[in-house]
């Protein structure tokens, strides 16, 4: 009797093995988001009209908020992971994330349940969180428990949120945290969250993790044309190295205290910066006002078909007020991967970890 059920035992095995691609699971902003807001018919966070990526495939709005790709986009690409769908693509299915990951980011969103809450609907981190849970328990069906757990601790994950908790939140008087904290408890209060995120990833398989930094975000245009100079906003862009700081020391920490977990951050904040702050030195000729606009009325706030955009979109350092140009990205994509050696994922100098306990035939 017990030859028997070993045998069944075995055939389950086999009935739910897989030979899963390594993908990755994105979750971030709209500087990450290629689509999700797309499918929020509410929210006012949104890329689907023209101009929007007219620089990749077809030229029509794709749900980037860019003329062309994300650097998650092209670093992805460099390393070898194929591109993760958004959420909420309608052609979503098991067997799409098995095979291509899945894209949370959502244009709005932040690290705050709070932030952005004028742009009625968009994902915060802890939303997307939520969603991943979901898909989680799609793939346990699909392929099994051992399976699944195997499957997402060998993907990578990208966290890469904060600016809206800043920019559409704690600078702007109408939310009660431009009020109810100072500088110093904002970033505390906002990194304590982001922690406490991170560790809930880690229980959920996250193991292959990088946070993003920001970069200075008093220096984007929107930035600039609220300012009576024209100049970046230095308080701006100091909340921005104070963040940095913080999360960089609770990313390491975790790296460090987390079982098996590799967790790194990636500080892109120097290498923006000096894009914005010397253009010709990477072949733009405009660092300060976007591409797409309604020329001398500022802020234009989005891109719509009745913007005029820049004679050469490969010259200018930003898209609309507050995201980079398909070349901005990319320049900055390759200065992070030699910066912190992303390595193609088939070219690894240490395998992904394994499951730290593999379940009992019995627990399935």
């Amino acid at each position: 009797m017990k030859f028997y059920l070993v045998i069944v035992i075995l055939a389950v095995r086999i009935f739910e093995g897989c030979d899963c691609k390594m993908v990755q699971f994105i979750f971030g902003d709209s500087l990450s988001d290629v689509g999700n807001n797309k499918y929020l018919s509410k929210s006012l966070a949104q890329a689907s009209l023209p101009w929007y990526g007219i620089d990749i495939g077809n030229g029509l709005p794709n749900g980037r908020f860019s003329n062309g790709r994300t650097v998650a986009d092209i670093i992805g690409d460099n390393m070898g992971l194929p591109r993760p769908p958004a959420f909420l693509d309608p052609s979503l299915s098991e067997d799409v994330i098995l095979e291509n990951g899945v894209n949370y980011a959502s244009g709005g969103g932040g690290i705050l349940n709070e932030t952005g809450s004028y742009f009625i609907q968009r994902f915060s981190l802890y939303k997307q969180i939520e969603l991943f849970e979901g898909t989680q328990e799609l793939i346990r069906s699909k392929i099994g428990k051992f399976e699944a757990e195997k499957f997402f601790q060998e993907a990578r994950y990208v966290v890469a949120l904060g600016s809206n908790d800043f920019i559409n939140n704690y600078l702007m008087p109408l939310y009660s945290d431009s009020w109810t904290y100072n500088d110093e408890t904002f970033i505390d209060y906002l990194v304590g969250t982001l922690q406490e995120q991170l560790k809930v990833l880690h229980s959920l398989g996250a193991r292959q993790l990088m946070v993003f930094g920001l970069g200075p975000m008093g220096c984007i245009p929107l930035q600039r044309v609220l300012s009576t100079s024209g100049n970046c906003q230095e308080k701006t862009n100091k909340l921005a190295l104070s963040f940095n700081k913080a999360s960089s020391k609770v990313v390491n920490d975790l790296g460090k205290q987390l079982p098996n977990a590799s967790y790194r951050f990636g500080d892109a904040y120097d290498v923006v910066n000096d894009v914005i702050s010397n253009p010709s030195k990477y072949g733009f000729q405009n660092a300060d006002s976007p591409c797409c606009s309604f020329g001398r009325i500022r802020p234009a706030l989005t891109c719509i078909p009745a913007s005029t955009l820049c004679k050469d979109r490969s010259k200018y350092v930003f898209w609309d007020e507050y995201h980079p140009s398909d070349k901005a990205n990319e320049l900055i994509a390759t200065e992070l991967i030699k910066k912190f050696g992303f390595k193609r994922v088939d070219q690894a100098e240490t395998p992904s970890p394994s499951p730290e306990v593999a379940p009992s035939p019995s627990d399935d």
